[in-house]
């Protein structure tokens, strides 16, 4: 199961998204979650514990990899379905397939900014009214033997800008599973932050959207060794500890 850190995150997970609450408690919920774990004293002590090789660092290192969207994402905490917490060290100018994408989620949501700076933009769909501007749909979902990224063209939007955000080192964010949104790093350093998705369904596919044109059918995910994602957590724990 873990070390003290571990179990303690996880009786949280538990507790605090437990049950089959609307979304909106949902939400709540995680984001207030994600902002206790995250500070970065709490945070180091269960990243530093994961890097001692306390839990399961095979399976997370198999669920942890360099994200499409630029930023690498380590597995923390596998709560199944319902809860999956990770931390996210996104890289400035990182050039990634889909940095310019805007999607949506599996499952609800929550971010907390450990270090650095996020910008955020949402979205909506904007068909009708034939305002905003014109994008590629795709359907996103994972390839069932491999888990690739698997994209599948769904037509043409036109999608409208509804919000732009700033989130500096302690602030946080929730978004339901359907919101569409855009993140990046937003400063010349590495930013890092603290991930949860969760609920007790989770959608089968992702909406993605880009205008920067067409996507690749098929997107590899390449999971890194127990050995790399050992080395990962120890280079976090490294990061937190001059926080």
């Amino acid at each position: 199961m873990g070390g003290r850190q571990v179990l303690a995150a996880r009786r949280l997970l538990t507790g605090a998204l437990d049950g089959e609450p609307p979304e909106h408690e949902l939400v709540a919920a995680a984001r207030s979650v994600v902002t206790e774990l995250g500070s970065p004293e709490r945070l180091l002590e269960l990243v530093a514990e994961l890097a001692s090789g306390e839990g399961d660092p095979q399976a997370c290192a198999r669920l942890s990899y360099r994200h499409v969207l630029g930023f690498d994402k380590l597995l923390l905490i596998d709560g199944g379905p319902r809860q999956m917490l990770r931390a996210h060290v996104w890289h400035p100018g990182a050039g990634a397939i889909g940095e310019e994408d805007i999607h949506n989620h599996r499952s609800p949501l929550a971010s907390y900014v450990v270090e650095g700076r996020l910008a955020m933009e949402l979205y909506e769909v904007d068909d009708e009214r034939g305002g905003g501007f014109a994008a590629a749909r795709y359907a996103e979902s994972l390839a069932q033997r491999s888990a690739d990224w698997v994209l599948k063209p769904a037509g043409p939007a036109r999608l409208r800008l509804t919000h732009v955000g700033q989130y500096a080192a302690g602030s946080s964010y929730a978004l339901p599973a359907h919101t569409l949104h855009r993140a990046w790093c937003d400063t010349d350093a590495p930013t890092v932050t603290l991930f949860l998705e969760t609920g007790a369904e989770r959608r089968r596919h992702t909406d993605v959207f880009t205008a920067a044109g067409p996507h690749p059918g098929a997107v590899a995910k390449v999971p890194l060794t127990a050995e790399e994602y050992l080395g990962a957590l120890r280079d976090l724990a490294e990061r937190l500890r001059t926080l």
